[in-house]
């Protein structure tokens, strides 16, 4: 059960987190990045051309790869659908140490479960880090804010500490893909 409070926070961030099935290497999340079928999720839970995604009320659908950076560790599904619920962008220039952020993902096949954390440190602007405990399944989800605002991208975890790819990456990426021909990996 979801705390009052942070169900307003909890609920579109579970709606906007997507299962990554690719290959038979065990899953990942996604996010909806867009309502017309645009899903971002980590380059590492990508693994073969056969890549499904299951929404939040049990739709799945085969997913196209339209993007992939690896140095950044980004890749972009499309699917065919256009009323997905989306979630909402938000930055993470202004994150300060201590601040609460939510991790939403399938780690160790639990779907759409919930972590808490604080922002550890901002780093160089290549990875976000918080304390929120992450496991398999978690790569390719979203990291939000205290509003439900995702900040970044979950990725991995280093010496117990979270790393996300920072929401601007992740911005750039989708703005790079949008003028790559379908189906090319973004340099």
């Amino acid at each position: 059960m979801i705390l009052p409070m942070l169900e307003g926070v909890a609920l579109p961030l579970i709606r906007a987190t997507v299962l990554v099935r690719s290959g038979n290497r065990g899953a990942g999340a996604g996010i909806v990045w867009q309502p017309g079928g645009l899903v971002i999720t980590c380059a590492h839970v990508v693994q073969s051309e056969a890549t499904t995604v299951e929404l939040f009320d049990g739709r799945r659908y085969e997913a196209r790869l339209v993007g992939r950076d690896r140095r950044c560790d980004l890749a972009a599904l499309a699917v065919e659908a256009d009323d997905l619920s989306a979630a909402a962008p938000g930055t993470s220039t202004g994150l300060r140490v201590g601040e609460l952020v939510v991790a939403v993902g399938h780690p160790l096949g639990v779907p759409h479960a919930l972590g808490l954390g604080i922002v550890q440190a901002q780093g160089n602007g290549e990875w976000l880090r918080a304390d929120v405990r992450l496991a398999p399944g978690n790569s390719g989800g979203p990291l939000a804010d205290s509003r439900g605002r995702v900040v970044g991208v979950n990725a991995m975890v280093v010496s117990g500490l979270a790393l996300a790819v920072p929401v601007e990456t992740v911005e750039r990426f989708v703005a790079r893909i949008g003028r790559a021909p379908s189906g090319r990996e973004a340099a």
